[in-house]
């Protein structure tokens, strides 16, 4: 049994699919990180969320995990208003970016820590301006404001990597690192 330190529906879904037991405890901490790298800001942010959550629960497994895209040098979380999202979705416009995402899992009682970073790059397709005004405010949830995983968002062309790594949990990481707990 794991617990996850995140209310995210696209990892509970992937872990869900995946056949994982493990129950919801949402980190409610700040996402703030003192790092500039992109696989650095999302080792520490997964970190610092499993590790707020495996205090409440030193003797069991917690996950946590922390998304972001980077494209032409900006680090791109997720949109703040539909504004943002068109701002950020005009960036990603007929670019190539890549996705980020950091996975921690510890165990206080058992000394047992784990972090992993998974990297995929994505080329987004190019939309006319109507397209991504479309598409912009739809996916506020979301680090940069598509869902690859939604039938209805054309946004990303191609995948170069996990795609579970775009939708918000690396699996094959996921998969490598809690294999670490048996």
């Amino acid at each position: 049994m794991i617990i996850l330190a995140s209310r995210s529906p696209r990892r509970i879904e992937l872990l869900t699919k995946a056949g994982y037991k493990f129950k919801i405890v949402p980190a409610l901490g700040e996402e703030k990180t003192r790092f500039k790298k992109p696989a650095a800001m999302v080792r520490d942010l997964a970190l610092k969320k499993a590790f707020e959550v495996a205090v409440q629960y030193p003797a069991e497994t917690v996950a946590g995990a922390d998304t972001l895209v980077f494209c032409k040098g900006r680090v791109i979380g997720k949109p703040k208003n539909a504004a943002h999202a068109l701002e950020i979705l005009k960036l990603l416009n007929n670019s190539w970016q890549t996705v980020y995402t950091g996975v921690a899992i510890i165990n206080l009682d058992k000394k047992k820590l784990f972090t992993g970073v998974a990297k995929t790059r994505c080329k987004a397709r190019r939309l006319t301006d109507a397209q991504l005004k479309k598409l912009a405010g739809k996916h506020l949830d979301k680090a940069g404001g598509y869902a690859v995983q939604d039938e209805d968002d054309m946004l990303i062309e191609k995948i170069a990597g996990s795609r579970t790594n775009v939708v918000g949990m690396p699996m094959e990481l996921f998969k490598k690192m809690t294999g670490e707990f048996k």
